[in-house]
């Protein structure tokens, strides 16, 4: 057709439209007084306006993409969660199916393919109808109600709320504007194009938008592969989403489907037999309903790992303007998020913890763990023993909250670390020139207030009354057999020896951190684990030492693009050598006795590796630790209850009594079991230099993968130490007796751990 016969037909659409439209508003008694526009269009000079008007449609009309899903994926590409406010995936012509698109024309305007953006046949059609008293029809083309939505959507994208009530009002200026901008879009676009944008834009039932999307959820297809029956279902939808609905009207909705199906035989996209045949399908057979969670909701065990994410993307400002605009963007702008995560190492982090201590055990006890790559900070598990979600009645220990990080991540004020610290003032003991072999004294006993090296909070000295577990430690012992043991006495002196304000900037230089967010408590205790740290901030920390002293800032993912594939955020590695390379080494050497025979953490060994770590026990068995590493993989354990501060004692664990409840008993065994199936097929590696080992670890077997409860015999646990001692289930622990206060007191380790 030529640009003149084109531009004829549509000026005499144009009078034709504006005579309908004004003849349609009379009736729905909508036409405003004093109306300035002439209905006569056939005068010179009301014709010249009109026409004016409409040729001066826009070219540019500032459609906004549509709101999609964005996705979150693990880093073996498999989907993690999606998130939106409008469920849609935009997808090109060529991945919708023909029944649909005829379909949708048959349905809502069979002139599509000969009119330029309005039915003026179909306009008067309905103001005859809606005249003589038939159902009221609006008479709008498939291009106006792509204009109608485009609109909307543009509204809802920048939340503005005027330009949503513009495009829906019901006024003979919203009528004109939206028949201007079709005619625009008709110029501008193919008519193949129009009718894909249609369909990705319309509603299709409750919080499903556009036709991927819809297809996905009532039929568990894509919109390629939709057939006649239920491509008609879905272009009857549109009319009324709520009222058609096959889930909850099923009768209603076959009435409509078949009103459509009727008309694409009409309009000759079908033939008979088809037409019979599809009326004959019942909805029931029809539908395939797949009902996925939304938002992390839907990620499974990595839910909160999900979460992690999320809050990580919104406050990285190296991808939007500010929060909002990145808030807008996850939730509208398709967005595809390639995270760290590994979902095979997701799966054995969750399975050692629920394994261990079941989601819903009596104990009510909590477990919680992050694994992190050495090298990259690559987050690639976490997970803990909770179901992710609000608490109910049926499931009353649901919730949102991270246990693994801090609160302004979406995580609580974290936990008392126990002797986990102590490797921070080996650290620095080790960086002070000294030695692993120098003689400590390791006796209790109390260290005066101006003994302590505290130049960064000198206020926080105080007198500091420490003690062992009863027959561990006392008389002269070495550095290294104190960390073997975990002796309390022997940290202290240590610890006195040194300034904790550089024992403090270690641990915060390996990532390090107080869930709280708030100022680093300086006082004695703080050596003994009285600070409350996350899990992951522990785990970065391993990593360092995994990594031979470089830190590695943790990182949930890697890059961010649009629906177009532009990437707007590319992450690399955050790393910097923080500590001297020997001093690592150093370090790693006298971590790696730990989990030696007879040491505190022997439960955490795997056969075949070169393990390294340390563990940690808070007062009371408050709270429970293992954090280790090998060069490929550092983990944090942690144990206790998620609300207050309260004993493990006598805690009754998947049926079985456990006096002491410690970190050498669960998390050193979580640690073992997960390590060994995480890092399954992969070569052992020197942790020191971090070559391929030519043989395996001389390291012995791993113990069950349950702790044996101290309740069995005293010859198959430890008791109420990570000792090769074995005392009775009631002996108790020497406290740490400074109570928090204004001088920086604090509790600290249990005794030894």
């Amino acid at each position: 057709m030529s640009n003149t016969s084109r531009d004829g037909a549509t000026m005499r659409q144009i009078f034709t439209l504006v005579g309908a439209i004004l003849g349609m508003c009379l009736i729905g008694g909508t036409l405003l007084a004093g109306l300035i526009m002439p209905i006569a269009t056939t005068s010179g000079t009301g014709a010249n306006a009109v026409t004016a008007m409409f040729e001066e449609s826009p070219d540019d009309l500032g459609f906004v993409q549509p709101s999609e899903q964005s996705v979150l994926l693990a880093s073996d590409g498999s989907q993690i969660a999606t998130f939106y406010t409008e469920n849609r995936i935009v997808v090109a012509s060529n991945k919708i199916s023909k029944h649909m698109k005829n379909a949708a024309v048959s349905i809502e305007d069979r002139r599509f393919y000969e009119h330029h953006g309005i039915d003026v046949q179909g306009l008067a059609g309905a103001f005859v109808n809606n005249l003589t008293g038939g159902n009221t029809a609006g008479g709008s083309s498939i291009t106006q109600q792509y204009v109608k939505n485009a609109l909307i959507e543009q509204g809802r994208v920048n939340n503005d709320h005027n330009l949503i009530e513009q495009a829906t009002e019901r006024t003979i200026a919203r009528k004109i504007n939206e028949a201007r901008l079709a005619i625009a879009v008709e110029r501008k676009m193919s008519k193949d194009e129009i009718l894909a944008g249609y369909l990705n834009l319309a509603q299709f039932g409750p919080n499903r938008y556009g036709v991927e999307a819809s297809a996905q959820y009532f039929f568990s297809k894509s919109a390629k592969d939709l057939n006649i029956p239920e491509s008609a279902m879905l272009a009857g939808i549109t009319q009324s989403p709520a009222r058609w609905n096959p889930v909850k009207h099923p009768e209603e909705a076959k009435t409509r489907r078949d009103t459509v199906i009727r008309e694409m035989y009409r309009n000759g996209y079908i033939t008979k037999e088809e037409m019979t045949s599809s009326q004959n399908v019942p909805i029931a057979d029809m539908l395939h309903i797949s009902e996925k969670p939304t938002g992390c909701a839907a990620a499974g065990s990595a839910a909160y790992f999900c979460e992690y994410v999320r809050n990580d993307l919104l406050n990285d400002e190296s991808w939007g303007k500010n929060r909002n605009d990145r808030i807008a963007k996850l939730y509208h702008g398709g967005l595809t998020i390639q995270t760290t995560l590994d979902p095979k190492k997701q799966k054995e982090a969750h399975d050692a913890l629920v394994n261990n201590i079941p989601t819903d055990d009596a104990s009510g006890i909590q477990t919680a763990m992050s694994s992190i790559e050495p090298g990259t900070g690559h987050v690639v598990a976490m997970a803990q023993n909770t179901n992710y979600g609000n608490a109910t009645e049926t499931d009353p220990r649901a919730t949102k909250v991270n246990l693994n990080v801090s609160r302004s991540m979406g995580g609580g004020s974290g936990f008392q670390s126990g002797s986990t610290f102590k490797v921070f003032t080996l650290i620095e003991w080790l960086k002070s020139g000294r030695s692993q072999y120098d003689i400590i004294n390791s006796n209790g006993g109390t260290l005066p207030r101006n003994s302590w090296n505290i130049p960064c909070a000198p206020k926080a000295r105080d007198n500091y009354k420490f003690g062992n577990l009863e027959a561990v430690g006392g008389g002269m012992m070495s550095v290294l057999e104190s960390t073997r043991q975990s002796v309390n006495g022997s940290f202290v002196r240590m610890a006195n020896k040194l300034n904790l304000c550089d024992i403090a900037d270690t641990a915060k230089n390996m990532g390090v951190e107080r869930g709280d967010g708030g100022k680093w408590k300086y006082f004695p205790s703080m050596v003994l684990g009285a600070n409350e740290v996350t899990p992951l901030s522990m785990a970065t920390a391993v990593s360092t030492l995994g990594a031979e002293g470089l830190h590695c800032k943790p990182q949930s993912f890697t890059k961010v693009s649009d629906s177009d594939g532009n990437v707007l955020a590319s992450k690399d590695p955050d790393c910097d050598q923080v500590l001297d390379k020997e001093i690592a080494r150093k370090t790693t050497s006298v971590l790696r006795q730990v989990v030696a025979p007879g040491a505190t953490g022997e439960k955490a060994q795997v056969p075949g590796r070169e393990i390294a770590g340390k563990t940690g026990t808070a007062n009371d068995d408050t709270n429970a630790w293992f954090m280790g590493y090998t060069p490929q993989l550092a983990s944090a354990v942690w144990q206790g209850h998620m609300s207050g501060t309260k004993t493990m004692f006598n805690a009754v664990i998947k049926g079985k009594r456990y006096g002491e409840v410690y970190g050498g008993l669960f998390p050193a065994t979580i640690f073992s079991t997960y390590t060994k199936a995480a890092l399954e097929g992969q070569p052992n590696k020197h942790l020191n230099d971090g070559k391929q080992s030519s043989q395996p670890s001389s390291s012995p077997s791993s113990k069950s993968a349950s702790p044996t409860p101290s309740s069995v015999s005293p010859s198959e646990s430890s008791g109420s130490s990570e000792t090769i001692q074995t005392p009775s289930e009631d002996q108790s622990k020497h406290k740490n007796d400074d109570e928090d206060d204004d001088n920086g007191g604090g509790e600290g380790d249990d005794g030894n751990d």
